[in-house]
């Protein structure tokens, strides 16, 4: 295994889209949403230790979850939990970890993914991964994995690439043309037919200092807040250094800050059945589902009557449920939620008014 291969984790995110079962104190990428015994974090990290040496992975988290990452990440250093005090989305997370890596390993090659995806086919992923760090490592490009569309997903962003313009030294690379945001259906559509769009799965491969030379050029308004601790990083005074830091330092996405600007961005078009999970109709459908399309975690679950609904009960809970179908049933601590599928967009709006009229004891 290379040693100069290194993961950043992102496991910062609240998972608002899955309440009632994620939630503040413990959001989606701590729980087992798939009923597998692992949480989606766990097996993220499992995934990653096919890749990197298990010193090389860094988690970078909100300060309130690190004791959480350590419970189910038992095996690693505290000085691979990296926690943000206040959120600032993912280029300061990135950058803030760069450093880090870079007094350990200036010739670092860095895998970025979130903590809370979903990927069947580990095998597909891991060659497709080993084939951007061979290239990214002696080459100054950036990086990133776009999946085959498989329908009009309107939740997805987007990322076009130009055909006639292959990284010369594989052709199944691809040049980068524009990141698009999550598009409307019709638009969707029209991204599907033209069949050189791609979804953005947010999973990035680059060297460090290929990253590092970009940030600089392209969103040096973070990258400047963070060189300022050169010297600090692996050392006693460097939490009180981020703690300052993040009070200076602008809120953005490396996908606006940089992949959007940067001239040497290029795609790998995919298929490893990749699912962000990020609603509870995503994860319908990559759950297993009974004769009658129910998708049931909880053992003492009895239907009647009932098809094609997502059922999350307590394990040991008596449930019966007659004459739903298509619906989400969510039981979790103290909250019952029962929602339309094609309506869980609401689920914010249910937030919205839970936090107004019963405060944020339930969120």
């Amino acid at each position: 295994m290379n040693k100069n291969n290194y993961c950043i984790i992102m496991a910062g995110g609240i998972g608002s889209r899955f309440w009632p079962m994620s939630k503040t104190n413990k959001p989606k990428q701590f729980l087992d949403v798939l009923g597998v015994g692992k949480s989606l974090i766990q097996m993220t990290f499992d995934r990653f230790l096919n890749i990197c040496p298990k010193e090389n992975i860094y988690i970078v988290t909100n300060e309130s979850y690190k004791d959480l990452v350590k419970e189910q990440l038992n095996d690693i250093r505290d000085n691979q939990i990296l926690t943000e005090p206040a959120r600032r989305n993912t280029a300061p997370c990135i950058t803030y970890a760069n450093f880090k890596i870079m007094q350990e390993n200036p010739n670092a090659n860095i895998i970025v993914a979130p903590s809370d995806h979903l990927i069947i086919d580990e095998k597909g992923f891991i060659k497709t991964i080993e084939k951007a760090l061979d290239v990214t490592k002696d080459n100054d490009i950036l990086v990133t994995l776009g999946i085959k569309p498989s329908y009009p997903n309107t939740g997805y962003g987007y990322i076009q690439y130009q055909i006639d313009k292959p990284f010369e030294k594989d052709s199944n690379i691809k040049k980068v043309k524009l990141f698009t945001e999550k598009p409307t259906l019709e638009i969707a559509k029209k991204f599907i037919e033209s069949g050189d769009f791609l979804w953005n799965a947010g999973i990035f491969i680059w060297s460090l200092k290929s990253i590092n030379k970009a940030l600089k050029e392209h969103l040096n308004e973070v990258f400047s807040v963070f060189e300022k601790g050169n010297g600090i990083y692996n050392t006693e005074k460097e939490k009180i250094f981020i703690n300052e830091a993040y009070t200076s330092c602008p809120a953005i996405s490396i996908d606006y800050g940089v992949m959007e600007k940067a001239n040497n961005v290029y795609v790998i078009p995919s298929e490893f059945g990749w699912s962000d999970v990020g609603t509870w109709a995503a994860l319908y459908n990559v759950r297993k589902k009974d004769n009658n399309g129910n998708s049931i975690i909880g053992k003492n679950v009895m239907t009647y009557d009932t098809t094609n609904s997502i059922i999350t009960m307590p394990k040991d809970k008596l449930v019966i449920l007659q004459g739903l179908d298509n619906y989400i049933v969510v039981d979790s601590d103290n909250i019952l939620m029962v929602c339309k599928k094609e309506e869980e967009q609401r689920v914010k709006q249910f937030l919205t008014d839970v936090e107004v009229e019963k405060g944020n004891e339930y969120l």
